[in-house]
Order: C-alpha cells, then sequence, then structure tokens
C-alpha cells in the first residue's frame, strides 16, 4: 500500500527485465560466481506468476523488489528492475 493516491494502488502487471550482478574475491570450485541457474531459481520460484503483493511484506514497488533479490541471491551486490519502459530501478550494495 502506498502512502498517497496512485493508480498504481489498482491491480495491475508488469512484464519485468530484471538484471542481477554478482561478484566475488575468486570463483568457486567450478568456476563462477554464482551459477546463473541459482540465481533463475531463486527469482522465478518467488515471482513469476505471482501475486507480489502477497510475496513480499513490504510495497512491492521495483525499488523493494530489485532489494529482496540482492538480499536473497548469493554473492549479489546489484539488481536493476524495469516494470516498463524508461522506469527502471537500481538496488545496491555500498
Amino acid at each position: 500500500m502506498l502512502s498517497y493516491e496512485s493508480k498504481c494502488e489498482n491491480l495491475h502487471g508488469h512484464n519485468w527485465i530484471i538484471v542481477v550482478y554478482c561478484k566475488a574475491k575468486e570463483l568457486n570450485k567450478d568456476g563462477m560466481v554464482t551459477d546463473f541457474t541459482h540465481i533463475k531459481k531463486v527469482v522465478k520460484d518467488t515471482f513469476d506468476h505471482k501475486y507480489i503483493n502477497e510475496v513480499l511484506d513490504v510495497n512491492p514497488s521495483a525499488e523493494n523488489i530489485a532489494n529482496w533479490i540482492c538480499d536473497h541471491v548469493e554473492n549479489c551486490y546489484k539488481v536493476s528492475v524495469q516494470e516498463s519502459e524508461g522506469n527502471i530501478a537500481i538496488y545496491e550494495r555500498d
């Protein structure tokens, strides 16, 4: 729920474009920072074809989605979430 009146309060959907950035000082034993399959599993299992208002405990803004993904993907330091053309939120850890 927003703290102000907005058309986004109504049920609506987006075709998200999500970019996950991971880093490590060294590659793991398989020669990776984080396996893309694991990243996709976290994101898709959580958000794909779901009512996001019931997934997150906070307003499901692109910023909060980026923050959630960054918190749940191993070695993640940055996530960009595009909810529509020209509307992109980037969450990045220091």
